[in-house]
């Protein structure tokens, strides 16, 4: 759980540039490809489930930020991808700094038939993105895309360090 909003805008910050570096690295053509597997999401699904979750699980607690609806068409670019995933990104700090402080992260909303904390709800929202990047990672690498290093260097970023990389 979060305590402090500080605290969390710090982690959603790096998490935030570490998904873009992802973002960044897709093209258009690979948004086309099929699912992997008949129980898998799409590259493109799953980028767009990465954009709306933030405005999904913000806005069940009050906090009104960009609307995405996981439900409506993803765009078929990855510019316009991007382009939602930064609006998502910049409302949801402004309405946190604007209508949040340390004290509300200890209140409760009922989270898909649980009560979670706002600071869990914080928490959650954040894991997710990461889980959700794993998946987009291995789906990427299939493509024959470059995967961006993250929590450490990619093969790519080994390679160009000079270095054997770390299979």
């Amino acid at each position: 759980m979060y305590n402090s909003l500080e605290s969390f805008l710090t982690d959603w910050a790096y998490e935030v540039e570490s998904t873009l570096k992802f973002i960044n690295n897709l093209n258009d053509d690979a948004l086309k490809l099929p699912k992997s597997h008949e129980k898998a999401r799409a590259m493109k699904q799953i980028v767009w489930h990465i954009i709306s979750t933030p405005s999904e699980m913000l806005n069940l607690t009050g906090l009104q930020v960009f609307e995405v609806d996981y439900n409506t068409p993803a765009p078929e670019s990855v510019k316009e991808l991007k382009e939602t995933y930064e609006k998502v990104n910049e409302s949801l700090i402004e309405n946190i700094k604007k209508n949040w402080n340390d004290e509300i992260l200890k209140t409760t909303n009922d989270m898909y038939g649980e009560v979670w904390t706002k600071g869990d709800t914080l928490k959650y929202m954040l894991f997710h993105q990461i889980h959700h990047r794993g998946q987009l990672s291995i789906l990427m690498r299939q493509a024959g895309l470059r995967v961006a290093g993250v929590y450490g260097p990619s093969n790519e970023e080994w390679q160009a360090m000079n270095l054997p990389a770390m299979i």
